[in-house]
């Protein structure tokens, strides 16, 4: 049998040729066009078990083989930038072995330190402008005690506001540690993913400084703290060392400074509302700071919750439950006086600006200079006492027993707080009244209706520019037109003015006017322009609408002083502050920002500063001539005569003063009436008095400066011609046949001749054709007939012609009253006992 012939495009080999070499002429390489030699694996076997393949041929297949796999593992393209699996995988184990390293690095390296000086925390100094001291905030209050003496619900209430699952966890918790750095780092809001371990860590050990070297310190103490220490032992240093506000650190100090007990007297609902002053003490003291009264029921709501869930307390128990008010603050003897008011106020600055959080602030040994000129404070708290308090008399008149007083004073250029008055005494009425939030600002918000006006380019409802000549009717309880709730507000002492300019309107403070102006801008572009003025957006009660315009939102003294130092500053608002500088062991705290910018512009500020000096020189604010300089301002009376506000600037200072009804035993806001021994408290009298006597001592050093400003087209025009008035003035009280033929009668400041004007009645009766609006004019009104030279009590009428109803001519002190109704009334005051 022969041989099989050899497969196509092999040479075939010469049988004499020994194995590894090739016959002369022999080509190695396949012809063209040829099959290739097998170069896989099955190949290869083929090869070795074919009749005379050689040992050199067997390897170069395996060769072949190879740098085929390893040509087909090549990566090309973007695939040559991602890691292989072993990169990964190596760098994975790489890390691993690192923070393994750094673990047992750190819980060898970091000790458990002594207590740190927190734990006996340091008093703040706080330092007048000039370097002299202000006040010391006094000493640490703090008493321990055994965890055997808390009530356990009380220890339970605190488990449930800070760590309910604090006696089964670990020192630490490494996940909620991450989910809090991502919730803050998502803008979900700064939290705590602290044990109760940790945060006995932080208080007792280290400090409340938000740095990455204190957490590592923390974390690693912590770990050794709870591998060495029992649970009881942390709780108990834990409710020992944790600050509730009132200068109380500890369980202890609080329960005495809320409650006036100690802490094994505790209700569950008293340590419930402890618990939760250990998440904000200062926002949620619901005395301190009233304001935050719902977040602090809403806080010691969820406390009980917790309680319920962890089993802690039965659903009927926690049904039962009362919220348990807190008593009042009894302050250190060294913060009698102003100094009191001044710190809180300082403080709430620095914790709501964030410099420092109100634990970090308690821990104390920062000296802090502010921005209170030592003379300006003095000369305000001499004002005050010189002006109201020393004629106070509440042994006497019981109402002079509700009387409050708060001011606030503000250089307009960099935003300085420079005096404040809080009230008589710290020791004795602790909340601040330059501070709260609970009384209307009255009519001093007009003036912001009218800067949005300006800076809005706003119209009448008939398409006239808005203007300080600009002429609405003043007619008492005239219905706002454009409303789709009807609102027809009184004007103050029920006195109807006709049609009077707007400049007018605010000399006299006219309600229906501004209560028309504020829909024809636009409620919410008056809201919007009071923010950028520099009133906060959560006012409360700053709701748009209508009544908005008589101020009836509920800012502070020092909202309303920021206000009007922007309109000082020509429409520049730079945000205020209380603080210059502060240190601590040689270290210096960065400051917010408070770059000024400008809330409306000049035009809208300078021309509504041109109607309020008007108010100061012919209206309601006349008593702050007596301050020597020139000014501006505004007067207000807020409903049912509970507060009196007096708010005004000179080029250079600008202050806000105001008066204020409160029962000492209730807390319950009151009304004025017959404080002082006067039928009424408006802001015209006392308010402005202290306004003028401050003022005058704090410019003393100085010359007057007159307003350089720059107003908007048509400020300085005559009256414009009146409009026909889409809504006459007729309420519902009134029928046609009440309302004179001619304009109303002018009101005026005295009793006229014959009789005494009540309210707006003139005792003595009506003329024929006409009653007389405030008063009764000598010789009276003619059937149709004419009366001249007519001399009214308190201005004198020269030659003025009554004819059906109609003055010509009439020329008073006060001011000129021209053309017939319709027309415009200027200088018109109804009797001082109805100034707002």
């Amino acid at each position: 049998m022969s041989d099989p012939s050899p497969p196509p495009g092999w040479t075939p080999r010469d049988p004499d040729t020994p194995d590894g070499q090739q016959a002369p002429g022999a080509d190695a390489r396949p012809p063209s066009g040829a099959a290739a030699p097998p170069q896989n694996g099955k190949g290869a076997k083929g090869a070795k078990g074919a009749k005379g393949a050689t040992k050199a041929e067997r390897q170069q297949a395996k060769a072949e083989k190879k740098a085929a796999k390893k040509a087909k593992r090549k990566r090309t393209g973007w695939r040559r930038l991602l890691p292989t699996w072993r990169m990964v995988l190596g760098a994975f184990l790489l890390l691993t072995l690192l923070v393994c390293g750094g673990l047992v690095a750190g819980y060898l390296l970091v000790h458990i330190p002594p207590a740190n000086a927190a734990a006996t925390a340091q008093s703040n100094v706080y330092l007048y402008t000039d370097g002299t001291q202000l006040a010391r905030d006094g000493e640490v209050n703090r008493v321990n005690v055994p965890l055997s003496q808390i009530p356990l619900t009380v220890q339970e209430a605190v488990l449930a506001a800070e760590d309910r699952d604090f006696h089964s966890e670990r020192a630490v918790d490494p996940a909620a540690m991450l989910r809090a750095a991502w919730n803050t780092a998502t803008g979900k809001g700064t939290q705590s993913g602290s044990t109760i371990t940790q945060q006995y860590v932080k208080n007792y050990y280290l400090g409340q400084e938000q740095t990455i070297k204190r957490k590592v310190k923390e974390f690693f103490i912590a770990i050794k703290l709870g591998r060495e220490k029992s649970k009881n032992y942390i709780l108990e240093g834990y409710l020992n060392t944790s600050y509730f506000g009132r200068n109380a650190y500890g369980i202890q100090a609080a329960a005495q400074a809320y409650y006036g007990k100690d802490v094994g007297k505790l209700t569950t609902a008293e340590g419930a509302y402890l618990a939760t002053l250990l998440n904000s003490p200062s926002a949620f003291d619901v005395v301190a700071h009233p304001q935050g009264r719902g977040r602090a029921l809403a806080r010691w709501n969820y406390v009980l919750d917790g309680m319920v869930k962890k089993g802690w307390m039965t659903p009927a128990e926690r049904a039962a439950t009362q919220f348990p008010e807190p008593g009042k603050v009894r302050p250190a003897a060294g913060l009698s006086g102003q100094r009191g008011y001044l710190v809180e106020a300082i403080k709430d600055y620095i914790v709501e600006n964030k410099i420092l959080d109100d634990k970090t602030l308690a821990e104390g040994g920062y000296r802090i200079t502010t921005t209170i000129d030592k003379a300006r404070q003095t000369a305000m708290v001499d004002a005050v006492n010189d002006k109201m308090v020393s004629k106070l008399e509440p042994d006497q008149r019981k109402a002079d027993r509700v009387v409050r007083t708060g001011a606030v004073s503000i250089d307009p250029a960099t935003g300085k707080v420079v005096a404040m008055y809080g009230g008589i005494d710290y020791t004795k009425q602790y909340v601040n009244n330059a501070t709260r939030h609970d009384y209307q600002v009255a009519s001093t918000f007009k003036p912001f209706v009218f800067a949005s006006a300006v800076q809005n380019d706003s119209h009448t409802q008939d398409g006239r520019t808005i203007t300080p000549y600009t002429i609405y009717n003043g007619d008492n309880k005239r219905r706002v037109v454009g409303t789709r709730i009807p609102y027809a507000p009184e004007n103050e002492g029920q006195v109807s003015y006709g049609n009077i300019t707007v400049n007018t309107a605010t000399d006299l403070s006219v309600n229906t006017v501004f209560a028309q102006m504020v829909v024809d801008v636009g409620t919410d572009k008056v809201k919007q322009t009071a923010i950028a003025l520099g009133i906060p957006e959560n006012t409360p009660n700053f709701d748009p609408g209508p009544a908005m315009a008589l101020g009836t939102m509920q800012a502070s003294v020092l909202d309303m002083t920021q206000a009007y130092a922007t309109l000082a500053a020509h429409g520049r608002h730079t945000p205020h502050t209380f603080v210059e500088k502060i240190t601590k062991e040689g270290d210096t705290l960065p400051l917010p920002a408070r770059d000024p910018a400008q809330a409306v512009s000049r035009e809208a500020a300078d021309t509504t500063t041109s109607m309020l000096v008007s108010v100061v020189d012919n209206g309601t604010g006349t008593a702050a001539l007596a301050a020597g300089h020139p000014a501006a301002g505004k007067t207000g009376t807020g409903e049912l005569d509970r507060s009196a506000w007096f708010a005004a600037y000179t080029p250079n200072l600008v202050t806000v003063v105001s008066m204020m009804g409160q029962d000492p035993d209730t807390g319950s806001l009151e009304s004025l009436y017959g404080a002082l021994g006067e039928a009424r408290i408006g802001g015209g009298g006392y308010p402005a008095r202290i306004w003028a006597q401050y003022t005058k001592t704090a410019l003393a050093d100085s010359d007057p400066v007159d307003f350089d400003l720059e107003l908007m087209p048509g400020a300085n025009r005559p009256p414009q011609p009146p409009p026909v008035d889409p809504n006459p003035s007729q309420s519902e009280e009134e029928t046609p046949g009440d309302r004179p033929s001619g304009r109303p009668g002018r009101p005026t400041r005295t009793p006229s001749t014959g009789g005494q004007t009540n309210g707006g009645q003139t005792t003595g009766g009506q003329t024929t054709g006409g009653q007389t609006t405030g008063g009764q004019t000598t010789g009276g009104q003619t059937t149709g007939g004419q009366t001249t030279g007519g001399q009214t009590t308190g201005g004198q009428t020269t030659g003025g012609q009554t004819t059906g109803g109609e003055t010509t001519g009439g020329q008073t002190d006060s001011g000129t009253t021209t053309g017939p109704q319709g027309g415009t009334t200027e200088g018109l005051r109804p009797p001082a006992d109805l100034l707002e």
